[in-house]
């Protein structure tokens, strides 16, 4: 009877361990919840890269429709490159307000028909790059504050940095076949251009002092018969003061602050001191 109780207990015991062990696996047993861990941190990432590229092309869309109102007047129906603006920006699903705005920002005004003051903020980023960021605001003193907070809690300093710059006058030409900018030279000089280049694109880039910008642009246009595409204020930076961003993680930090710094609704133009396109 001994012996019978005994084997009995014996199973009773194997069986316990058994159940625990089994017990064991079942908490160590956890691939699934890793890995849709995993693919939410990928989820995350994927959009938070978009949420950036879908930023900037928002700036470069409401630029474009503002600088055709600058050039052209703010009626479509006599200002075609206004109207191909607007479709792109609609085609590129570009919300309602952000067109609206930009509208108005190429007459100077805000949405509300409140005139609209040029504003120029100047920044060291992380990294030591600088920045020249150019705004129109209806409100300096708030804009101000709102990016100053947004360039220290990024790790960079508002301060001077205009002065590893050149402010330029930039005009691009639309492509035109058998014109290219070595032809383009001798009445470029004469229209009064302080240098003359190409885009990957083939149009002919023009660079003059700020304030002959649009003289410059006639000039040439009429010396060549070539129409005018894009007319603007730039900051060429110094080309003895770039700054390399060494690796992904750099850039990648500097593109954050960039991100950051066009969610603000002033924000027009962001001219870097870096050898990488950003």
């Amino acid at each position: 009877m001994a012996s019978i109780v005994s084997r009995r207990l014996v199973q009773q015991r194997a069986c316990a361990r058994q159940a625990g062990w089994d017990l064991v696996r079942s908490f160590t047993s956890g691939p699934p919840l890793f890995a849709g861990h995993n693919r939410w941190s990928q989820i995350r990432h994927d959009k938070a890269k978009n949420d950036k590229a879908k930023s900037k092309e928002r700036q470069m869309v409401a630029k474009e429709i503002s600088s055709c109102i600058q050039m052209w007047g703010p009626d479509p129906k006599f200002n075609p490159r206004l109207t191909l603006a607007l479709s792109n920006a609609k085609r590129a699903g570009i919300p309602k307000t952000i067109i609206e705005a930009a509208i108005a920002r190429g007459q100077g005004l805000s949405v509300t028909g409140e005139a609209l003051e040029p504003v120029t903020i100047e920044a060291i980023l992380p990294h030591s790059v600088a920045a020249v960021i150019e705004c129109l605001t209806e409100s300096k003193g708030r804009l101000l504050q709102d990016l100053r907070h947004v360039i220290k809690e990024a790790g960079g300093t508002a301060t001077p940095t205009a002065y590893l710059f050149e402010k330029k006058g930039r005009i691009a030409f639309e492509k035109k076949d058998g014109v290219n900018a070595d032809n383009c030279l001798d009445q470029a000089i004469e229209a009064g251009a302080t240098d003359i280049t190409a885009d990957e694109g083939g149009r002919i880039i023009v660079f003059t002092e700020p304030t002959e910008t649009k003289s410059v642009a006639e000039n040439l246009s009429k010396l060549v018969g070539l129409t005018v595409e894009e007319l603007e204020i730039i900051w060429s930076p110094n080309q003895d003061t770039l700054v390399q961003l060494k690796d992904e993680e750099q850039l990648q930090e500097i593109e954050d602050t960039l991100a950051l710094i066009r969610e603000e609704a002033g924000v027009r133009d962001i001219y870097l001191n870096t050898t990488q396109a950003l």
